[in-house]
């Protein structure tokens, strides 16, 4: 699900970060191999760059749109702050589980996450997708959100795994139309 940037957003989580900086206990990414992050919701182990890679090598071969030079940044963020950012309901269980800001190429995972949960690799995956669309027009920003979902879908499919997609309300969605249209 892509998103618009906030000043507030943008600042809460590098505060938070900084806060925590050097207290024991707490890893940073030049402390260990394995990047974790303090969220509001506690520690959250950041994915692996050869997850990313994978993901970004499956994507090569699925979509149109070719690998970004740049790699998206990754934060983690809470339920409720990803109800605050999000522009437009979620098209899955009825809540975010990700989100994109193309302004600051960063993806908002909800925590909790984890690499090991297939269905939360496939929202990383679906954010990278988005990350990949930012650069190209598109009429309305959720007519990004139909390739996402068919790649997240694809990519668990080929897990032997389903997506909970409305795939009425992606389409729906995806179609651009005024939402008050009276007969």
């Amino acid at each position: 699900m892509s998103i618009r940037s906030s000043a507030s957003c943008r600042l809460a989580m590098p505060i938070l970060c900084a806060l925590f900086t050097g207290i024991p206990g707490i890893a940073t990414a030049a402390d260990s191999p394995v990047r974790l992050q303090l969220t509001p919701a506690g520690i959250a182990q950041m994915p692996d760059p050869s997850l990313i890679a994978s993901l970004d090598d499956w994507l090569d071969k699925a979509l149109p749109w070719p690998r970004r030079t740049t790699p998206a940044r990754i934060r983690f963020i809470t339920d409720r702050q990803a109800r605050r950012m999000a522009g437009h309901p979620a098209m899955g269980h009825g809540r975010a589980r990700g989100l994109y800001d193309a302004e600051t190429e960063t993806i908002h995972l909800v925590s909790p996450w984890s690499a090991d949960n297939p269905g939360d690799v496939a929202v990383l995956l679906h954010e990278l997708v988005h990350h990949r669309q930012a650069p190209h027009h598109f009429y309305c920003p959720a007519a990004q959100e139909e390739a996402a979902y068919k790649a997240q879908a694809a990519w668990l499919a080929e897990r032997g795994l389903s997506a909970d997609i409305n795939w009425i309300a992606v389409t729906l969605q995806a179609g651009c139309t005024p939402r008050d249209i009276h007969p």
